[in-house]
């Protein structure tokens, strides 16, 4: 499954490629979302953080990676979606 967007002669950034570039933001995404206080903006950031890992699987064609995000980014929709709270829950009430 190789994503048709990106052609295989990429071009390189600093001796990185476009696919690594992917990686790396997806990495930021994912890091930066659990510094967040705000659960509602923690699944947003960590949801575009998988989006992205999801994208970079695909170029790399690993399943696991693709897989695991998947099921991520449904989590957090469910949250976010479908199991609404009426109201927020402040950031002091979430457990780890």
């Amino acid at each position: 499954m190789t994503a048709f967007f990106i052609p295989k002669n990429h071009m390189e950034i600093l001796e990185i490629s476009a696919t690594e570039w992917i990686g790396y933001l997806s990495s930021f995404f994912v890091a930066i979302s659990f510094f967040m206080k705000n659960i509602i903006k923690l699944r947003i950031v960590n949801s575009l953080g998988c989006i992205l890992f999801i994208i970079y699987g695909s170029l790399i064609d690993s399943w696991p990676v693709i897989i695991t995000n998947a099921v991520i980014v449904g989590v957090n929709f469910y949250y976010l979606f479908i199991n609404k709270k009426d109201r927020p829950v402040p950031a002091d009430e979430v457990k780890p």
